[in-house]
């Protein structure tokens, strides 16, 4: 697929206010302006830094803290670990002096005169641009002070100082957030309403969801391991009034340890009270005084994990939640952990984008929205090339990062005229994480997307210890689940780019008393 190549001739005068002076220095620099300082878009502009190192890089970003990947260590081929932290934007600049970080919002993206315009009246030209602004939360309401949700620092230091005070609070959506709060939070109890039959739903299935669960509603016996990573907050920094509704706008998405360091406890002395209402979603909420008037009843926490020895709750709370399945609860306030829509607003008005279903912005293999010299990566963009059989699109950390690294290969290919081949890590699906203290691989069609019914899975599980699961179609590997230390995940990663037909090793292949490394070694 080609990708515009010649740069666009700037106009000696172009329309912008302000001191001449000011205007013709902001063309000499603006070569490369990437939008957003999450893992996107600081991956991005290192990556322009590191090839233009002649050239100054312009990185403008909403927040006062920009996210860095420290701790980088390649697993195998593709699978690869990171740490996501929050650095100060003076600590990027120092490692790449031709970086000028610009903390201000974008107003206005003016892609036909090439510029974009930041809420300070200042204006940018640009040769090449890349959007990485990232998503916004889903909120089940807007407006609504007793509603949160959690997306950047901000929202979450928000969210831990309302649970000081909490003795109940419910959380909707199934994603990594809503896992890691159900699990995390102690001393508080958490009633957690998902619309899929089991947890996890976006990440497992039913097998290893069950798996989990019992270390969900288990006591936890792990101590807290002190976080060592230096931790930078916007505190001391000027708010606007409203931060609580409106912090999921402005900042990056929290990194996958998101939770250490904060004190997640409520006002209760107990360790650990979960119960999960599944298929149901939100019908309506109340505050305190319209659920009097509605006359309603709202139930007591239930004293077991199947629903029974449910009653009537005498306690009067701030909000009370009425759902799908006719059960009403009380709470002092609702986390909304229901998934994010990517932050294009900004950029739209007067800009004919390509949109994707999900609504991000359409790039190509070249990571190239449908307008010149415009790239997209990250949770703000739409993959629209054909993908191999064994990658899709998730909004994950370790996507981010890849296609910012990827985006700002293909700008500079673009900017030298040179061709480029797309990048190995879009040949298989990998991400690698944590959830209730277990290490979390997922490869491939993991879940056997698209793969209809022709396919067949191969299970092995140890409770409290390891889930494996493989999913096999016409004798060769297409994804798995790895819970737990398999130590499998690089074999089969091997395993599922090579096509290997092993339907000659039947349930051999998961015979925890044959050593599959060495099999296939």
């Amino acid at each position: 697929m080609s990708i515009p190549t010649a740069p666009r001739r700037q106009s000696a005068n172009p329309q912008k206010s302000g001191n001449p002076q000011k205007s013709g220095d902001m063309e000499a620099a603006g070569k490369f302006i990437v939008v957003g300082g999450g893992i996107a878009g600081v991956s991005c502009a290192e990556q322009l830094a590191i090839h233009f190192p002649s050239e100054e890089i312009l990185l403008v970003t909403a927040s006062p803290v920009i996210k860095a990947v420290t701790n980088f260590k390649q697993i195998s081929k593709v699978l690869e670990e990171f740490d996501v932290e929050e650095q100060p934007s003076t600590m990027l600049e120092n490692r790449f002096p031709n970086i000028k970080v610009i903390e201000c919002r974008v107003k206005q993206l003016k892609s036909e005169e090439h510029c974009i315009l930041t809420e300070d009246g200042s204006q940018h030209v640009y040769k090449k641009l890349c959007l990485c602004a990232g998503a916004k939360p889903k909120l089940i309401c807007e407006g609504n002070p007793y509603v949160l949700g959690i997306r950047d620092t901000d929202s979450a230091q928000e969210f831990q100082k309302q649970l000081t005070n909490a003795k109940r609070i419910m959380i909707i959506g199934n994603g990594g957030i809503a896992l890691e709060l159900a699990y995390e939070i102690e001393g508080c109890e958490v009633i957690w309403a998902i619309k899929d039959k089991a947890i996890g739903n976006t990440f497992f299935d039913a097998g290893a969801a069950e798996f989990l669960t019992s270390k969900l509603i288990a006591e936890k016996p792990e101590a807290k391991i002190a976080h060592k990573r230096t931790r930078y907050t916007t505190e001391g920094k000027k708010k606007e009034a409203g931060t609580k509704i409106n912090a999921g706008n402005i900042g990056s998405a929290l990194g996958p340890d998101w939770h250490e360091g904060l004190n997640l406890k409520g006002t209760k002395e107990f360790s650990h009270k979960v119960h999960i209402e599944t298929m149901c979603e939100v019908k309506n909420i109340y505050l305190q005084k319209e659920f009097r008037l509605s006359k309603k009843k709202s139930l007591t926490f239930p004293r077991d994990h199947h629903n029974e020895f449910v009653t009537t709750d005498k306690e009067i709370w701030p909000v009370y939640v009425e759902l799908t399945n006719e059960n009403i609860y009380g709470c002092d306030f609702i986390v909304s952990a229901t998934g994010v829509t990517p932050n294009i607003e900004p950029f739209l008005c007067g800009n004919n984008f390509d949109l994707g279903e999900d609504g991000g912005l359409r790039v190509d293999d070249h990571m190239h929205t449908s307008l010149p010299d415009i790239y997209a990566a990250g949770d703000i963009c739409t993959a629209s090339w054909q993908p191999s059989p064994f990658w899709q699109q998730m909004r994950l950390w370790t996507q981010a990062r890849q296609m910012g690294w990827y985006a700002a290969k293909c700008m500079a290919a673009a900017s030298l005229g040179d061709s480029i081949d797309m990048d190995f890590s879009f040949e298989l699906f990998a991400h690698v994480t944590k959830f209730f203290n277990y290490k979390v691989v997922l490869l491939g069609k993991y879940n056997a997307q698209s793969l209809g019914s022709d396919h067949e899975l191969m299970l092995r599980c140890t409770k409290g210890q390891e889930y494996i699961k493989v999913v096999m179609q016409n004798g060769r590997m297409m994804g798995a689940v790895l819970i737990g230390e398999t130590n499998l995940e690089e074999t089969f990663e091997n395993l599922i780019l090579n096509q290997m037909n092993l339907s000659s090793y039947g349930e051999d292949l998961l015979d925890p008393n044959i050593d599959i490394e060495d099999y296939f070694d």
